[in-house]
């Protein structure tokens, strides 16, 4: 893990984190440790929620529009070759 050094915190802060601590039964840096995990979860799905969303019609519509349009001139095996090392696996992906 870690050690971090935080600088400049206000004392307002302070007294929240020490309130908190007391009234959770956690040491100081234990409730900091809570309280940042939580800030993190607001803030990731913050981001999540504002992500750009395509709706499976709109991805089939930009699907039909594409085919027949990519011209390569290498070998299908050597195309279909490059496609296959490009992919990462585990990915989650919704239609």
């Amino acid at each position: 893990m870690i050690n971090l050094t935080v600088r400049n915190i206000p004392d307002e802060v302070i007294g929240k984190i020490k309130t908190l601590a007391t009234l959770d039964r956690r040491s100081m840096n234990n409730e900091l440790l809570v309280v940042i995990e939580k800030g993190l979860e607001g803030e990731t799905k913050a981001y999540s929620e504002k992500a750009v969303r395509i709706s499976p019609a709109a991805q089939i519509s930009i699907w039909q529009e594409l085919c027949g349009l990519w011209e390569d001139e290498r070998p299908t095996q050597d195309i279909i070759q490059d496609i296959r090392a490009s992919r990462t696996m585990g990915r989650k992906v919704s239609l």
